[in-house]
């Protein structure tokens, strides 16, 4: 039987192909390094600090100036956001017409109060933050046609708390405008008193109150405009006693705070509760005023107040 040659075949793979990249030179280890690839340019635009700010109502992103132009009020929903006391004096006064009294007045740690920090050292950096002595402006100035005693209070210094200060410096003025037989208007933002000086705090109340009681005695006219947040010892005294009681819209207004009530009466409590508009609903206030109406209302309400006044002067 005669054998058959056999021949493996290797389905054209008899010879080798060439590699597709050659093997280095003995002794040159150089690679050429494949060019990156250009990274796509990201479409989002960074926002730079301080052109933007986003409103805590609607989310809505405000073009700073614009804030500023329209008296930090939201164009998009009216939020009225936070104004310090020297901005809110020139948006009410008439230009130039300011004079601020008791400029120089300042706190003093009566109590030697110490805790995380000392009172002391509160006041200098409150003082340094907003170019303010204590947490009231006040003095006399022109709107419209009318001079008046004019007192606003600022919430960055301390919460608005009312120490002793606060309070000398609105009775000061309360009794200046009672001996000129001038109109008062205060402008309150406040937490309440000023824990770091225990009694003497709560004292400012009765003091305040009283002076605006010979204010009234003379039938000369108060007005208490309330604004973001007017709470505590401050609403328990001056603030609620004026002839006529404007607020912000949306102002939390009110004395002890929603939490501390709802533990005290076991009771749920109704919507909107503490805000402006429910207290004006409830007969507590007598106008909800926007910021950029404010001054011409102002006008309106102290021609009506001291026309009388004009009436025996004549």
């Amino acid at each position: 039987m005669a054998t058959s040659s056999f021949t493996k075949k290797t389905l054209g793979l008899e010879t080798a192909e060439p590699a597709v990249t050659p093997p280095p030179a003995k002794g040159n280890t150089t690679f050429a390094k494949k060019p990156m690839l250009a990274t796509a340019k990201s479409r989002k635009r960074e926002i730079p600090e301080g052109l933007w700010t986003k409103c805590p109502k609607c989310s809505t992103m405000v073009f700073d100036k614009e804030l500023d132009e329209n008296l930090k009020v939201c164009t998009h929903c009216q939020h009225h956001f936070p104004i310090s006391s020297r901005e809110r004096v020139q948006s009410l006064i008439e230009t130039g017409t300011f004079e601020e009294t008791d400029a120089e007045m300042t706190s003093v740690d009566a109590l030697n109060f110490t805790g995380v920090a000392s009172y002391q050292s509160k006041l200098r950096a409150y003082q340094r933050e907003t170019g303010l002595k204590d947490a009231v402006l006040t003095g006399s100035c022109k709107i419209g046609d009318h001079k008046v005693c004019l007192g606003v209070m600022d919430f960055k210094f301390l919460g608005g708390s009312m120490g002793s200060v606060v309070g000398e410096k609105l009775t000061r003025l309360i009794e200046r405008a009672t001996k000129k037989a001038l109109p008062v208007i205060i402008i309150s933002t406040s937490g309440g008193a000023r824990m770091y000086e225990g009694m003497f705090s709560l004292m400012q109340m009765a003091k305040t109150c009283a002076a605006l009681a010979y204010h009234a005695k003379a039938r000369l006219p108060y007005i208490s405009v309330l604004t973001h947040p007017t709470t505590a010892g401050v609403m328990a005294s001056y603030a609620s006693v004026g002839d006529l009681i404007l607020a912000e819209p949306g102002a939390m207004i009110g004395f002890a705070g929603p939490r501390v009530i709802k533990d005290t009466t076991q009771a749920e409590l109704p919507p909107g509760f503490q805000t402006a508009e429910f207290l004006l609903d409830h007969g507590l206030i007598d106008a909800i005023v926007t910021r950029k109406e404010m001054k011409p209302r102002l006008i309106d309400y102290l021609n009506y107040l001291t026309a009388g006044q004009k009436t025996a002067d004549a």
